[in-house]
């Protein structure tokens, strides 16, 4: 079924006559006839009762008559889209991260490249960082925001450096350790336990929360799938947390202790071509310029 063919069925519908239904879309009547005929074959009903005389819908006919207008709308309302679409291109910006929670670091840059580039169109997939490097390989996202890791030999990124995040203790006012200026490794094996997956971050924090983890009874940690599942344990006393600076929000209800010992991670870009993408170029150009530390 193809808009010419609903056409030539509304114009014999509307002019219950071939003849003018062709002169009405100047072809001839043969390739009206032709284009019933085989709407009709791929519809399996007759639409029209036809003599020497007269023309009629049949009931079937009647019954298409608006689903025929509905498509042919659609089909005119789709086009009409595109119509101006050199002066109004959609730029797309296709960004790759590991959490939900890194997308609020990118609200100040996203707000500054839309003054630049108006008709920019975000789209985000959140991923672990291997669904992610593979995706940006296959040039299904133009760049990742993330940890960095040693291990990314099977990749043809290169990798940015914005920032460097420390390694923080989170935990509850409530907490014993709330009162402390900085937190130790022994002061950590001393505290129950929540843990984001591992699927989400640095592999350093993974060693590190590993050794913590040695030879500790199951009932001393907790596994969340996401930080915000953390944080929410975290506040409501359960234990305490590791995790990036960066993955906190800065809204004071928690205390952030540093971790004497711990360590620093490289937060950055992942990406392949830059100089043939602007918008890409800009991003990358403004998130360098942003001090992510005090968002």
């Amino acid at each position: 079924m193809n808009t010419f063919q609903l056409n030539c069925f509304l114009a014999v519908a509307e002019n219950l006559n071939f003849a003018r239904a062709a002169e009405r879309l100047n072809i001839t009547q043969p390739a009206v006839t032709h284009q019933i005929r085989s709407l009709e074959d791929e519809l399996g009903v007759k639409l029209f009762h036809r003599s020497t005389r007269s023309v009629e819908l049949t009931h079937a006919g009647t019954l298409f008559l608006n689903d025929a207008r509905s498509i042919l709308e659609i089909s005119l309302r789709a086009k009409r889209r595109f119509e101006e679409i050199s002066n109004r291109e959609i730029l797309p910006i296709d960004v790759g991260c590991q959490t939900h929670v890194q997308l609020f670091t990118l609200k100040d840059v996203l707000r500054r490249l839309r003054d630049i580039y108006p008709n920019l169109h975000p789209r985000f997939m959140v991923q672990p960082l291997p669904h992610l490097l593979k995706a940006l390989d296959e040039e299904s996202v133009d760049v990742i925001i993330g940890f960095k890791e040693k291990d990314t030999r099977k990749t043809s990124a290169s990798y940015r450096e914005i920032c460097q995040v420390p390694l923080v203790c989170v935990c509850s006012p409530e907490s014993p350790l709330a009162r402390k200026s900085q937190v130790t490794v022994q002061d950590l094996q001393e505290e129950k336990l929540v843990l984001n997956n591992p699927i989400q971050l640095p592999t350093e924090l993974i060693h590190f929360q590993n050794d913590l983890l040695n030879g500790r009874s199951p009932w001393d940690f907790y596994f969340c799938e996401a930080p915000e599942s953390v944080l929410t344990l975290v506040e409501a006393g359960y234990g305490i947390s590791l995790l990036p600076s960066l993955l906190l929000p800065p809204d004071g209800r928690l205390i952030h202790l540093p971790v004497d010992g711990g360590p620093v991670f490289s937060y950055g870009l992942y990406f392949k071509d830059m100089l043939n993408n602007p918008v890409l170029k800009e991003f990358i150009h403004l998130l360098r310029q942003t001090d992510l530390s005090q968002l």
